[in-house]
């Protein structure tokens, strides 16, 4: 039987992008757009796109994609940037790999494509982190990047708790304590459409930083969803 699939969208006014993206979302997935205080319609355009709308009053990138995963009924979870950087279509072959019993968790490394598709204060924030977690977790991973894919099940028993910046890092950490098979594949990358809320800004990537940093710094977790829970 062919496995069902979410994709998660974390949603701060992307309304310019909203299009674009739920347009690359593949025929038969459902997309969640979880509206995190969005100012200018992006809630009501993802919905006349025929998205599903949720809304997470709190604030933050953690908070809305787990929202997102505690809304979802499907087998297996995607999560994707919702500003045009990343394509949705790329995600069949995460789900592919899932699906199939390939990887638990798959992970897109970002491959910048034209310039400004990656501001030089969030790649160097981002390398920093990557080596930490490597040194945390043994996992060979040059990327903390945001489109991902793993299956529902295994995803609500990592018990993920940060609701900010470090989702998902802590998402990671917790799937390799858990003993996952995570792979990465490279991604293109693009100029997003808008102004980041996150790696933006030097202030912005310093509290990425810091509430990443936090995660990578807590004692191992258990070993109960081993595998991935398939």
């Amino acid at each position: 039987m062919t496995a069902t699939v979410d994709v998660v969208l974390p949603c701060l006014n992307e309304a310019e992008a909203l299009p674009w993206v739920l347009d690359r979302i593949p025929a038969g997935w459902r997309a969640l757009v979880v509206d995190n205080g969005s100012t200018d319609g992006s809630a009501g355009i993802a919905r006349a796109l025929g998205a599903t709308v949720l809304r997470e009053e709190r604030r933050g990138f953690g908070a809305a994609c787990h929202a997102g995963l505690l809304a979802s009924e499907a087998d297996i979870v995607c999560f994707c940037d919702c500003d045009a950087s990343l394509d949705p279509r790329l995600l069949s072959g995460f789900v592919a790999a899932v699906a199939g019993g390939e990887a638990d968790l798959v992970l897109g490394r970002r491959r910048p494509q034209g310039r400004g598709a990656w501001p030089a204060h969030a790649r160097v924030g981002n390398l920093a982190l990557a080596r930490m977690l490597r040194r945390r977790t043994g996992l060979e991973l040059r990327d903390l990047g945001p489109m991902r894919a793993a299956r529902r099940t295994g995803l609500l028993g990592l018990d993920l708790a940060d609701r900010r910046s470090g989702y998902p890092l802590e998402m990671v950490v917790r799937a390799a304590d858990a003993g996952w098979r995570v792979r990465e594949v490279d991604v293109p990358y693009l100029p997003r459409s808008g102004k980041s809320k996150v790696t933006g800004t030097w202030r912005g990537t310093w509290h990425a930083v810091r509430d990443m940093s936090r995660v990578l710094a807590e004692p191992a977790a258990g070993r109960a969803v081993a595998g991935g829970a398939r």
